[in-house]
């Protein structure tokens, strides 16, 4: 009987003890679980925290970098930029047949395209109107009239920024009030368009124009692609709209405009004209990107997020896709120097080899610190691709034989900075 308790006791003091064991081990387990836990959420936490607030992260694409923070780097005289439009007159061989043979006391200007190649906008002048205005007709791109575009009240100007939207869905031309609008002229016989956008078989008698707003200085008109619901764009009475571009993706217009009495000034000084660069949105919309004159046309980016136009020698590159658009300014006029002078250099070189000391090219040296005559202020852009922006820079005077000399092409390679996106 006495042999037994023992054991009991001391069974059960083991079973014990190995609980005990057990408990402990899970404890320690649990501890050690929990501290890798803390540790990997600790490193997680700090890892984010890193890539939040490290100072090398850039954007994937051009658009998403602000104005403000591009970097940029000149390469001048760089030659031509790829791909560059010449402001060549477009003609239609059969819509030229029709002036010909039908139309003989209208003289056609201009033919442009729709992009989907279908149609075409006809500008012309007439013998009622002043040498500088003309009328536009829509026509067929297979020669066929379809309807007039401007009605008599309206006197079109500047012949270059007639266009198409990039998806063929609006047409926009700049007009002012006719002072003395006289009847509209005896057109083919008229395709109306149907519902679908194709001619109707059955034409009309005479054209019908809506009533639409006029104004004494030249603003922006807009219709859509048959040519119907004409309204002004831009209704500011006493300031001369003379340029406009499309954005690629459709979204607006950008836009020069002036005063008169500036307008008339530079006139007076045989310059181009300058005006101050602007936002319009196809809703009428209108938002001043700069206060200061520029005589360089503005261009988009190809992605529609800026617009860039030429100061001078500096480079003003606007974001157009927010409400609030920044804005940046390259400031250029010290490399250009640089870069005449030693195109300056090259000349002569060239001719002093070919035993000329003053090369035709160039004008004599400048004396004491004048510039170089082929320093010269920024005329024109090019936008081909998001990271290179060409500018032109050139001596233009207005004169009964417009002077236009000494034109270079210079690469502006822009890039993000190397700075965290605020």
């Amino acid at each position: 009987m006495n042999s037994t308790a023992p054991k009991s006791e001391l069974q059960e003091s083991d079973n014990r003890y190995k609980k005990r064991a057990k408990r402990s081990s899970l404890h320690r387990l649990m501890l050690v679980l929990t501290a890798v836990f803390a540790l990997f959420a600790s490193l997680t936490g700090l890892s984010c925290k890193r890539v939040v607030e490290r100072r090398d992260v850039r954007p994937l694409v051009m658009r998403d970098v602000p104005a403000q923070r591009l970097a940029f780097r000149l390469e001048p005289d760089s030659g031509l930029p790829p791909d560059l439009k010449l402001n060549s007159v477009e003609t239609i061989p059969e819509i030229q047949t029709e002036f010909n043979t039908k139309r003989k006391d209208d003289a056609l200007l201009r033919t442009v395209k729709s992009p989907d190649g279908q149609r075409a906008l006809v500008l012309y002048g007439t013998a009622e109107e002043p040498a500088e205005a003309f009328r536009i007709d829509l026509y067929s791109a297979d020669g066929q009239f379809l309807r007039r575009l401007t009605p008599p009240e309206l006197q079109c100007a500047f012949a270059e920024t007639v266009a198409w939207s990039p998806d063929g869905n609006y047409i926009t031309f700049i007009a002012h009030r006719n002072s003395q609008p006289s009847t509209s002229p005896t057109p083919p016989d008229e395709v109306p368009i149907g519902p679908t956008g194709s001619p109707s078989p059955n034409p009309s008698v005479a054209p019908f124009f809506a009533p639409v707003a006029t104004f004494n200085t030249e603003q922006i008109y807009i219709c859509n692609r048959d040519g119907y619901e004409l309204k002004p764009l831009t209704s500011r009475e006493g300031l001369i709209y003379f340029y406009l571009a499309w954005a690629p993706d459709n979204h607006g217009l950008a836009a020069l405009a002036c005063k008169e009495d500036e307008w008339n000034a530079r006139e007076k000084q045989f310059m181009l004209p300058a005006g101050r660069p602007r936002l319009i949105s196809i809703d009428g919309d209108e938002r001043l990107l700069d206060d200061q004159l520029t005589e360089a046309w503005p261009v988009w980016s190809p992605d529609s997020s800026k617009v860039a136009t030429g100061f001078d020698t500096d480079v003003g590159i606007y974001d157009a896709a927010t409400t609030k658009p920044t804005q940046a300014r390259l400031a250029l006029r010290e490399a250009l120097l640089s870069a005449s002078q030693a195109y300056e250099t090259r000349l002569a070189a060239a001719g002093q080899k070919n035993g000329n000391p003053t090369p035709v090219a160039s004008a004599q040296p400048p004396a004491g610190d004048e510039p170089p005559p082929s320093f010269n202020p920024i005329v024109g852009l090019e936008w081909p691709v998001p990271e290179k922006l060409y500018i032109k820079t050139a001596y233009v005077r207005l004169r009964p034989e417009t002077i236009n000399t000494f034109q270079r092409w210079h690469l502006i390679v822009l890039s993000p900075q190397a700075a965290i996106l605020k």
